[in-house]
């Protein structure tokens, strides 16, 4: 497994991260059993990964207790990451956020808890909360950093400007935001601000959800718990719209002689030596097709002609519901 530098302060990890969400929360309730979960991981690590993310939220803490129990005896060769700030509120579906110094604080001992860990290598804010002054929030960050219960600190899906004001109060190391070949919007200004400031960039769902794998040729494919249902690129005709678009994508990559999947991961670790997608799986051959990845080099032409097939603004529908799409960009 090739390695990247995450950014001019943060660690060195492996090109390719493992995003470990989809083994317990949100696609379906019954993606994968804890041990299935452990094993994948350990598997992740045979083969070269050494960058885990995880957050409080997924499952309620249950992913990183399981991200917990794959690392003992093996923490050492692996940069964690996980996450705080999303704040599910009971009986809604409409998650809240907290950014607040007190809230951080209890977030960080919470995870340190459930991961059976002492430090955190990476410690993000999930989302951006607009109630608390960005200063205030990574002002807390850093004093976890003072303390060693977190070596370096990042935000997730953070406006340019909130990115350069909480970088004068502690060097961020990474941002995480969504970017895949049908998600190109942080190309805009997102990329060129984390470039300018040497922030690493760590793109999640670079698989567009999975939609790019090739997975799901209709809605009815997901499970019925599955949290993609609600999302508008995978209803109606925006699914359909957006199904034509995957096809151009196998056909190059049937040119290739790889998979789709395997096609937009090279695709996105040629944006940039800066840039470490976190793809996620629950099945162990999907897993090593991913990592084979960065294996994959792609000519100056072939960059072209993906490019023309899925060019910035190709994808139908919106990211998330509305509800969501508020707390993006914060």
């Amino acid at each position: 497994m090739k390695t990247r530098q995450l950014g001019r302060h943060g660690p060195r990890v492996s090109a390719l991260g493992l995003g470990c969400m989809g083994l317990s929360a949100f696609y379906s309730s019954s993606a994968a059993t804890e041990a299935e979960g452990i094993a994948l991981i350990h598997r992740a690590l045979a083969l070269g990964v050494t960058f885990l993310d995880t957050a409080d939220v997924y499952g309620a803490h249950t992913n990183e207790i399981t991200v917990g129990k794959a690392l003992k005896g093996r923490r050492d060769s692996v940069v964690l990451a996980t996450k705080f700030g999303i704040v599910r509120q009971p009986g809604s579906d409409i998650p809240g956020v907290d950014g607040s110094p007190e809230y951080v604080r209890s977030a960080c001992e919470a995870s340190l808890k459930s991961l059976g860990v002492e430090f955190i290598d990476l410690y993000y804010q999930h989302r951006v909360d607009p109630k608390v002054p960005i200063e205030e929030t990574v002002g807390a960050m850093a004093q976890l950093v003072d303390q060693g219960k977190v070596r370096h600190i990042g935000l997730s899906e953070a406006a340019p400007a909130t990115l350069r004001r909480a970088h004068k109060v502690h060097p961020i190391s990474a941002l995480q935001t969504e970017y895949s070949l049908w998600s190109r919007d942080p190309e805009d200004e997102i990329l060129p601000t984390v470039r300018e400031l040497g922030i690493g960039f760590v793109p999640y769902s670079p698989l567009g959800r999975g939609f790019l794998a090739g997975r799901f040729r209709k809605p009815e494919d997901l499970a019925a718990d599955d949290w993609r249902r609600q999302s508008p690129r995978f209803q109606g005709e925006n699914f359909a719209k957006n199904l034509a678009v995957l096809d151009q994508i196998n056909l190059l990559a049937t040119r290739k002689g790889c998979t789709p999947s395997q096609l937009a991961l090279a695709w996105l670790l040629a944006q940039g030596d800066d840039i470490v997608p976190i793809p996620g799986t629950t099945s162990l051959i999907r897993l090593e097709e991913n990592l084979a990845a960065p294996q994959i080099s792609l000519s100056d032409a072939e960059l072209q002609g993906i490019d023309s097939i899925a060019p910035h603004g190709i994808a139908v529908g919106p990211r998330y519901h509305p509800r969501m799409m508020g707390l993006l960009n914060g």
